[in-house]
């Protein structure tokens, strides 16, 4: 993990987020009959100049979350402060701003790309549409720019998303993040559906940005060695809620919570030998329904700590040690 120099304001603050996605039956009358609680009052803050890491199972929120701080879905409840206008409540124009601000590379590159639309026209329109460069020519020459800055030759502006490998797309989807300046990125899954060689150029790609241009990351992935490489915090996310969040180096090498624990002994060793000895015992049973979680701490069906009183309380996230929070009652040092 590369060290960052950041700065100790956070730039944004996640206050009790809430997103709860309604479930309904009839044709006519949509009656509502339950709730999905894809998130379920977390906190969290992220530094300027820093990559913070929101890992977990698919399904435990982390994407939603994402989409929430970029306003692609409105929040049930909670507050999301950037620079301290809350994005849970602005409204159009506020928005229109935060758009250039906040910005998002997203997982699949083959489907995040608009097929009818030449590269120099994808990583252009942002440009032409916040009014940024009016002239062609300007707004030409900045898209061959991005396009060096990306790794790409500039004239790949003149190709079709289809005639270019994945690795070359999400670098297209990185450099039309970048056309509008912004300071924050929403990195959701950004190399995952790419092969493990070309992950390694994205993710050096991605540092090499947040150093040349001051970028602020939030870097969701299922992925725990790109995540210890490239993140300076992690926050742990099971069923909605977190219930880690410390330094890199902190959590990976002391884990604390139980899941946190059994995440990290889930990750394959590449030495077949050591990989045949090492002793892995997996969390017993299934992710509850998020429609439907459990009662107290959600982890607590699965956990081999849990007591009586898990299953009525709540756990809140407390700091166990400097920069070190876990959401479990039951862990001592």
């Amino acid at each position: 993990m590369t060290p960052a120099t950041t700065d100790t304001r956070p730039l944004l603050e996640v206050r009790g987020l809430h997103m709860h996605f309604p479930v309904t039956e009839g044709i006519v009358t949509h009656r509502k009959v339950g709730e999905v609680k894809a998130v379920d009052g977390i906190d969290f803050t992220v530094r300027r100049g820093e990559t913070l890491g929101l890992v977990g199972e698919s399904g435990c929120g982390k994407t939603t979350t994402g989409r929430c701080i970029l306003r692609l879905e409105k929040p049930t409840d909670g507050q999301i402060l950037y620079d301290g206008v809350d994005i849970a409540r602005a409204e159009r124009k506020e928005l229109l701003a935060l758009r250039r601000r906040i910005q998002v590379i997203f997982q699949d590159p083959y489907n995040s790309l608009n097929p009818r639309m030449k590269v120099g026209e994808i990583i252009g329109e942002p440009i032409m549409v916040h009014g940024l460069e009016r002239d062609t020519a300007r707004r030409a020459a900045r898209v061959r720019e991005l396009l060096s800055v990306c790794g790409l030759d500039p004239k790949f502006a003149d190709r079709y998303p289809h005639e270019m490998s994945g690795g070359q797309r999400q670098r297209v989807g990185i450099a039309r993040a970048l056309a509008l300046e912004p300071e924050f990125i929403v990195c959701d899954e950004a190399v995952s559906a790419l092969d493990v060689s070309i992950q390694a150029q994205i993710v050096n790609l991605l540092e090499d940005l947040r150093e040349r241009f001051s970028l602020t990351y939030l870097f969701i992935a299922h992925d725990l060695s790109v995540v210890r490489h490239l993140c300076q915090r992690v926050a742990v996310m099971y069923l909605g809620r977190v219930v880690e969040l410390a330094a890199c180096d902190e959590l990976f090498d002391n884990p604390l919570h139980p899941y946190t624990q059994a995440l990290l002994a889930a990750v394959p060793v590449p030495d077949p030998s050591v990989e045949a000895e090492r002793a892995f015992r997996p969390v017993k049973g299934e992710v509850p329904s998020p429609i439907n979680p459990p009662s107290g701490c959600v982890f607590h069906p699965r956990c081999p700590l849990a007591v009586e009183g898990c299953k009525r309380v709540r756990p809140e996230l407390r700091e166990l040690r400097p920069g070190h929070w876990v959401a479990c009652s039951e862990v001592r040092l």
